[in-house]
């Protein structure tokens, strides 16, 4: 197993990737600032409302096979600063060939009978019922990305892939045409590019956080409501494309370079 020192370094190609997204992230920024709009705006115009989804019936591209869509918990139940979330999706159509999912005693697949209905499951899109949940991304009220984190099983209903597999499919999110809009869809998948190796970071972590819990307590651990958060990690935006432009610019340099300032992953949230 990789240690977590080697998982948060940065190669060659990951930083073109973050420096592509950068530009992206920047892009919209602009476009939205021109509008005197904020990224809420895009996602709900008029207002959010707790655990209603946006958009209505989530937003889905069929040549990729991704999907996302927000919402927001009780107030009470919020991590400080959080106004909602993202969850984003890749269903089985869009997955790399050979990915399977990983079977246990429990037999972790989809659509195992549970004693906790879904939190978060997406809508049924494509022809397959595998769909693999890639990140949750928390953002406040200026709709600034605050947190990354994975859930439990439970949580999203998701057929349960191993992570190095999850990690193959993060390039693959791609969301085209302009419903919910344009920018929020460029915006969510540049995200994902930008922190793509926090992001690799924490599916690694929610990995060893399961089998950890499972080993423990001997339990269903994917359907165990004691076990909701897998792994978090607080993100500021600035701060990662700073990193960028450090490199960009050559102050930093590219080859093999652990991204300055991630913290350790943690076990759980809450």
């Amino acid at each position: 197993m990789a240690s977590r020192e080697d998982c948060l370094r940065v190669s060659r190609a990951e930083l073109e990737q973050m420096t592509s997204a950068a530009a992206v992230i920047r892009a919209c920024r602009r476009e939205l600032a021109a509008g005197n709009a904020k990224l809420l705006d895009e996602i709900a115009p008029g207002g959010v409302c707790e655990w209603q989804r946006y958009p209505d019936g989530e937003a889905y591209d069929p040549k990729s096979h991704a999907q996302y869509f927000f919402h927001a918990h009780a107030e009470s139940g919020r991590q400080h600063r959080e106004c909602g979330h993202f969850h984003t999706f890749l269903r089985a159509e869009g997955m790399p060939r050979g990915v399977a999912p990983l079977l246990l005693p429990e037999l972790a697949v989809a659509n195992v009978a549970s004693p906790l209905p879904p939190q978060a499951a997406p809508l049924k899109r494509g022809t397959r019922d595998e769909v693999s949940h890639l990140i949750a991304i928390s953002i406040d009220a200026q709709g600034e990305p605050v947190r990354l984190f994975t859930t439990n099983r439970w949580v999203t209903g998701e057929s349960w892939y191993r992570a190095e597999d999850v990690i193959q499919m993060l390039e693959r999110f791609v969301v085209a045409g302009s419903q919910p809009s344009e920018v929020l869809n460029r915006w969510i998948a540049a995200m994902i590019r930008l922190f793509r190796p926090q992001i690799a970071a924490l599916l690694r972590a929610r990995d060893e956080t399961v089998m950890g819990w499972r080993r423990r307590r001997s339990t269903h651990v994917f359907e165990d409501p004691r076990l909701e958060v897998t792994s978090s990690l607080d993100v500021a935006l600035d701060t990662q494309l700073a990193f960028v432009d450090r490199v960009r610019d050559g102050s930093e340099p590219a080859t093999n370079r652990r991204a300055s300032g991630l913290p350790w992953m943690a076990e759980g949230w809450g």
